[in-house]
Order: C-alpha cells, then structure tokens, then sequence
C-alpha cells in the first residue's frame, strides 16, 4: 500500500540500491539444516500474538520495521478488521490506518506520522516507508485505527543508519536463518529482541517452511503443528503460513524491537527453489510452478518488512556509513537447475547461481565500494566443501543434511559448489580488483561455521584467501544429531574432524547446535559471536556463548578470539 506522509522536514533519501532491471526466476536444496525480550515491548507483544478481533479491528501479529536508511525505515502491520478476516481468507472490508513516529515511548515527541489502507488486496498487511527522520537514531512506532473508539497496535522500536559518509564507530547486527515452526520454539528471536544494542537483526532465509506437517521434521513428535497443516501451494496458503509465523511470541517481541533485513532462500517458495522449479514441486498435481513462485512472492512482500520490488527479487545494498556496505542476495530467482552431484556440469559457464545481471552488480558494487567492510548477505555457502573418508553411519545424515549422495561426494550442488564459473569470477574479481574485507554472511546450512575463502582451495593455506564466511546455524531446523537422535557433539565430532581434515581452510564447524550469531562490525575488525540454545524444544531456552571469530582488517582471514564483545 501507499502510505501518505505528513512531515515537517520530508526528504529525500536515497534508495536501498537496488537494481533496476532484472529478471524473475526462483529455488534451493535440503540441508542442515535468556531473558525475557525488553520489558516494554515484550508483555503487549504477547498479549497481541493470542489476540482476536471481537467486533472491531485488532493488531493480532504485531508490528515490524526492516531496510534501515539513513533518513528512514520501512514500517509494517496487519489489521485484523473483522473475526473472519483471518491470513488468507480474502474476507474483511478496507480499513483506514494511521501511523506516527516518536522520539520516546510515550509519543509525546512525535516527528512524523501518516495513513494507509489495509484491503483484503494485500491480505490486510500494510507498511509505510518513513523518510525525513535523523541518521543513527532510535525512534518508537505505532499504528492506530480509528472508530467508536481508538485501537491501538502494540509499540514498535526501530532505528535509523548512520549517514552514508558518517565514520560511524561500531555496527552489530544479530544473525539468524532457518526456522522451522514445527521443530521447536524461536527462542533464539527472544535473545536477540533482549539485546537493545543490536542495530538490526539479518535473517538470511528460511524464515518459513513450506512443508505438510510432519513432511520435514525428522524428531520424534512436533513441537506445534503448521497452519494450515497441507503443504502450502496458493496464495491464501502462503499468506496464512506467514500469518501464524507472525503469532509467535518470540517473533513478535524480535521484530517490535530491531529493524529486520530479510533475504529469503528456498523454503519461502519450495524446497530446492531454481529459477524454473523445484524440487518439491509437482506440476502436474501442483500446477504450473509460475504462479505457485507469484503467490509466495506476493505473501513474502506482503508480510516482511521488506520494501516492495518491482523485479520481483530482494537483492539489494544498504549502508552503514563508511563503516559497511550491506550486499543481499537472492540466490533462488535467477539461477541455473542444480546440477546432479558428481556431474562435470558444475563446472559450465552456462549455469550461475545469481544471473549475470545480479552478478555483475555485485561486483561492481562490490569493486566501487569506500566502506571499510564489504559485508555480503548470502542464502547457501559460497566456502568449498569436500568430504573425506567417512564412517557410513555418520555419512547417511549428512549426506542428507549437505545434499549429497549416500556414498559420498566432494560437492553440495545447491550450495556455490554447483556452480563453481559464477563462485570463480566472483573471487577472482576480489582478488584482481584488490578487493579487501570482504565477508560473506551466511545460513542455510544448519550448521555453524568459521571460513577463510580460497581462491584456490586445493593448494589453500599456499594459496591465499581473498574473503572470509562467517555461517549462522539453525534458529530450530534439524541438524546432525537431531537426524542421528543421539546427544549433541558425539557421533558427529568424527564428522566435524573430516570436514576440517579435507578443508584447510574450515577454520570451526558446529554439526549439532541450533541458536543465532551477533555480528560486530569497526574499522579494526569483524566479529562473529556464535551463540547456541539450551534446547529448541523448551519455549523458556536459554542461551549461552559457544565460540567466537573475527577477521582482522587487511587479513583475509578467520581467527578464534576468547571471548565475545561486550
């Protein structure tokens, strides 16, 4: 929806850097896959998540912001105008909604404010995209909806970014990826919402499942059941999919209180999600995959903070003064059908993971960049992965986790493995251009890890490494041991070993956590901070630290440090 901005100072920002031509397309694989939240925000969120509309409208699923500018923020919500007019349902009727901006809690310094219209059109969800406020400033939001009497949505924090040629001191961002509904509770979005320091949260995909109930999670017994419980192919599934996500206590609190970046993967379409398919869909009882990828896209643009896009697509660049470039990327929409692992058909330059268009603005945002860090937000792992020798009990699970055949192989296909032409002129551009600090930021995998990346893995540590990986495991999807069912950090360290032992450059590798990152970001160094769950199953979770990384400027490389920022 169009939101109409009334505003003493509107200016003019400049956009997210999005590119402007691109073309559509979609896909992915399967692989491995505290505290309370601030005390403020947190009690209405949760009243909010199990709220019905009576008679009059309701802010059931809360509110959210994402894409932070300089001089703005994206701003969501969804009315729940009548009881029928459920996610989904194309029931209720249009209803006017206000919104405002303040520089405190109790709105009595409001800086901007506007309205909208939620219709059954877009689901009843509506964003507004704020501009005119301070850089690097935190504000509180809300959105309102007029009638007998004033209804009121719980109150939203967000936060601005530093000026585009501000020397801003620090960034930190939390990172998380992969969260399966039905595998356990998002304790780890309740972490993040507690940690007020945070600047935004960078989810990486998978925000959602597609499956059937029970189609995914390989535990014994769900945690909750999906909604709707048949695997979701319409619009109306997607959007009532998204809906019930967005009734979590944990996401609630998570989105009220941190601006969210949000790039998708496969699982917001359908498993192994290529620009002309994917592996979990059937045409001929699913019908054509074009308007199954319209209706997930439409849900997703519907209901994430995330500013809607002509192309079709959530690639995009935002800015964190001269301190860091943010580069997103969408790796489902344009590339290539995965090759089958062994095939010679990795190798051809006639398939890419990112299209040449996304390609070819990566590098040159990438080449032209003045920031001190060149952070890339990616869906699947760009490191190389080859496999050892392994036991054949420990093979089966990862093989599955990893997409891998049973008898092994040394290539992910799904993974930049599959498509080494795009992975090789990318790293070589780095390495030609003279490219420094750049760090891929990663999910998918279910797995936690700290990588250098080679330009030549074979003869790597000789050969040099021109960026590093810094990979966030699972928010509740399963990881090794939950498909071995056996205790964490047993079966799987002969796997962990393997791993490392045939990749030198693997700097850690965690097969069996499920929990989140903290990324902090100065001019000296970026620091990853993995943090792990006590049990995703346990909706009261705690968290504890389990290892950290950096890259120190100027190196190219990963290295353990003792202890977390602070």
């Amino acid at each position: 929806m169009t939101s109409r901005i009334d505003n003493n100072s509107p200016a003019d920002a400049e956009d997210s850097g999005r590119p402007r031509a691109a073309a559509l397309t979609p896909r992915r694989r399967t692989v491995v896959k505290a505290a309370a939240a601030t005390a403020a925000l947190a009690a209405p969120l949760a009243a909010a998540g199990t709220a019905r509309a009576t008679d009059g409208p309701a802010f059931a699923h809360g509110v959210a912001s994402g894409d932070p500018l300089p001089d703005g923020v994206l701003l969501w919500t969804r009315v729940t105008p009548t009881p029928d007019a459920v996610p989904g349902s194309g029931k209720g009727p249009d209803v006017r909604v206000g919104w405002e901006v303040a520089e405190d809690k109790g709105f009595t310094r409001v800086v901007s404010r506007g309205t909208t219209t939620a219709t059954a059109a877009s689901d009843h969800t509506v964003k507004a995209d704020v501009r005119g406020l301070r850089q690097a400033t935190t504000y509180y939001y809300r959105f309102s909806v007029e009638g007998g009497s004033t209804v009121r949505s719980p109150v939203g924090r967000t936060r601005t970014a530093p000026a585009h040629d501000a020397a801003a001191p620090g960034v930190r961002f939390g990172v998380v990826s992969c969260a399966n509904w039905e595998a356990g509770y998002f304790s780890s979005y309740r972490h993040l919402a507690a940690r007020t320091e945070l600047d935004a949260v960078l989810h990486l995909g998978d925000y959602l499942y597609e499956y059937a109930s029970g189609g995914y999670a390989s535990t014994r017994g769900l945690v909750r059941e999906h909604r709707p419980r048949h695997e979701i192919v319409t619009l109306a599934d997607y959007r009532e999919r998204h809906g019930v996500h967005k009734t979590d206590p944990d996401a609630l609190a998570m989105h009220a209180t941190h601006p969210v970046i949000a790039i998708w993967d496969d699982h917001e379409f359908a498993n192994d999600t290529w620009s002309g398919g994917a592996e979990n869909h059937q045409p001929e009882t699913e019908g054509p995959w074009a308007a199954r990828v319209a209706a997930a896209k439409q849900a997703y643009f519907e209901w994430m903070p995330v500013r809607p896009s002509t192309e079709g697509t959530v690639y995009r660049r935002l800015r964190f003064g001269k301190l860091a470039d943010l580069h997103l990327l969408d790796l489902r929409s344009f590339r290539s059908q995965q090759a089958k692992p062994g095939s010679g058909a990795v190798d051809s330059p006639e398939r890419t993971i990112a299209g040449r268009a996304q390609l070819d603005w990566l590098k040159a945002g990438l080449a032209s960049s003045d920031a001190a860090w060149k952070l890339v937000g990616t869906s699947v792992m760009i490191s190389p992965v080859a496999f050892g020798s392994l036991p054949a009990h420990l093979l089966a699970p990862l093989a599955k986790l990893l997409g891998l055949p049973k008898e092994g192989l040394a290539v992910n296909t799904d993974q930049w493995d599959g498509y080494t032409h795009d992975r090789k002129e990318l790293i070589g551009h780095l390495r030609d251009k003279g490219v420094k600090n750049t760090v891929f930021l990663t999910g998918d995998i279910h797995m936690a890890w700290a990588n250098d990346v080679p330009v030549t893995a074979a003869t790597y540590p000789s050969s040099p490494s021109a960026a590093t990986e810094f990979v966030v495991t699972s928010v509740t999807s399963d990881n090794v041991d939950d498909y071995l069912k056996v205790a964490p950090h047993t079966l799987s360290l002969v796997g962990v070993a393997a791993v490392k032992a045939a990749n030198r450059h693997v700097k850690w590798l965690d097969m069996d956590s499920h929990g989140y990152g903290v990324l902090d970001v100065t001019a000296e160094r970026s620091q990853m901070d993995y943090y792990v769950v006590s049990d995703r199953k346990d909706p009261k979770a705690t968290s504890s630290w389990a290892r950290s990384y950096r890259t120190l400027s100027g190196t190219q490389k990963v290295e353990r440090v003792r202890e977390p920022v602070r």
